[in-house]
């Protein structure tokens, strides 16, 4: 990008193509600023999942029954279709289960 940059002024000063260039650098920035925010969704839900497992991790009884509050805090939207059941847990991983 900076040399697209260094470019864009030398361009400027002999007024070619600097549309091109200016655009290209719009883009380009654009796709970096993307990229940060996929980026930070990603450690997000890396996170999300991480938390989970830890705290799976340390239960230390075996469950033998529902457990409505552990439910509550792992699932965050259950979705019946009419083939399949879609789990959607708050670590943003979704698991379809074929009826």
């Amino acid at each position: 990008m900076m040399a697209l940059q260094q470019e864009l002024i030398q361009k400027a000063q002999s007024k070619e193509a600097y549309d091109e260039i200016a655009n290209e650098i719009f883009r380009l920035r654009g796709l970096r600023q993307k990229t940060t925010i996929d980026t930070a969704a990603r450690d997000e839900q890396i996170k999300r999942i991480n938390d989970l497992q830890d705290y799976i991790a340390q239960q230390t009884t075996h469950l033998t029954e529902f457990d409505e509050s552990l439910v509550r805090r792992w699932i965050k939207q259950i979705t019946i279709w009419d083939d399949h059941i879609t789990v959607e847990l708050k670590s943003g991983v979704s698991i379809d289960v074929d009826l």
